[in-house]
């Protein structure tokens, strides 16, 4: 499921870098993934920690200039703005677009949005750089940045209607069509001088990069000591030996998951549904809602059964994909469907089964661990 988070990012630095340089989508893909992959590899979480804090201070910066770049769109004040925009097209100030696969009604954009952010918190990439803290006085501080910064990245969204403004019939200056996953790239190509430009993909990759080295930590390493560790167990021999084996392994999966990220990233730049973000939504929302009741149980609560978190994974996964594959509820029935709505069927159901079985058996059940 996380692996579709790793081909969210890949197929966007690769489209921005594609655009960028006007070369083949293909060699930029495989060239992006061998290089991360391959200084992840060898530096680990120490080149992270040095890599992230040089992308934030460029992501900073480019946030800035991608939410200044539309400041003429403003000239005639708010009101001017949003007339432009409904110029285009009525529905893109509208609270609601019916036509649309994801906005059709508020149950669609904030219920399942706000169902959706609860469950966000199990992100690996966050968890993973909230343990490199060296003491908890650093807490608050990583708190307080945190959630300043994410603030003002979260604003950069609106970047999006400026560029609807730059293509209003979402054509290039060549009259070709510009698909969904493109057009920021050719955005911030038409918009900005060549050397804003340079900065503002420096920044978009940047913004890629930091989730992607979290990703590729915390991916084979799941892999290696979740998963391969206890199933040959003894077979690897024991102490250092067996740390030393481990460590190879763990190169071998993460070339593993680089050329797997390759075959299923190609496959959404050459034909995707409406936009690689649709794809990677289905997988990664799945592992939300299957993370989350455990990950509650296990922080807040006390004498927890096994069964409960069990039950309420297995409920998660089943109730997500039944959701979607099944084209259950009338959200389902649209040519492309919203992830977001089968994930909070599935977060509800997870989070009811979750609890309850916590509730009934909590005094009856051995404590798991």
């Amino acid at each position: 499921m996380l692996i579709t988070f790793i081909v969210l990012i890949c197929v966007g630095m690769t489209k921005v870098l594609a655009q960028a340089l006007n070369a083949p989508e293909l060699p930029v893909l495989t060239g992006l993934v061998v290089f991360v992959f391959g200084y992840m590899m060898f530096g680990g979480a120490n080149s992270m920690v040095y890599t992230n804090l040089i992308q934030a201070a460029i992501m900073l910066v480019v946030a800035v200039i991608m939410l200044t770049s539309g400041w003429e769109h403003f000239r005639e004040g708010v009101h001017g703005f949003m007339d432009r925009l409904a110029a285009i097209d009525p529905l893109l100030v509208a609270p609601v677009n019916p036509k649309s696969f994801l906005f059709r009604d508020y149950f669609e954009i904030i219920f399942c949005n706000l169902i959706v952010g609860v469950a966000v918190v199990c992100q690996p990439h966050i968890i993973t750089k909230s343990l490199l803290l060296k003491s908890d006085r650093d807490v608050n501080r990583y708190l307080l940045t945190g959630i300043l910064a994410e603030a003002l990245f979260f604003a950069v969204v609106i970047t999006g209607l400026f560029a609807r403004l730059r293509f209003p019939d979402l054509v290039d200056a060549g009259g070709k069509a510009i698909p969904m996953d493109g057009l920021i790239p050719a955005y911030v190509v038409a918009e900005f001088p060549v050397y804003v430009g340079l900065l503002v993909i420096l920044g978009l990759l940047s913004a890629g990069l930091s989730t992607l080295e979290g990703l590729v930590q915390t991916v084979p390493t799941t892999i290696t000591w979740d998963i391969i560790k206890p199933l040959l167990g003894s077979a690897l021999g024991e102490g250092e030996t067996q740390e030393r084996r481990l460590a190879r392994i763990n190169k071998a999966v993460i070339i593993g998951v680089g050329a797997v990220a390759i075959w299923l990233s190609y496959g959404q730049l050459v034909n995707p549904a409406l936009s690689v973000g649709i794809f990677a939504q289905n997988g990664v929302y799945a592992y939300f809602s299957a993370a989350f009741v455990p990950v509650l149980l296990g922080i807040f609560f006390q004498n927890v059964p096994l069964i409960a978190p069990v039950a309420a994974s297995l409920t998660a996964v089943i109730v997500h994909f039944g959701v979607y594959y099944g084209r259950i509820s009338w959200y389902m029935q649209a040519e492309v469907r919203n992830p977001a709505v089968a994930v909070t069927f599935a977060i509800l159901a997870c989070a009811a089964v979750g609890f309850g079985l916590y509730a009934a058996l909590r005094n009856r059940t051995p404590v798991s661990g």
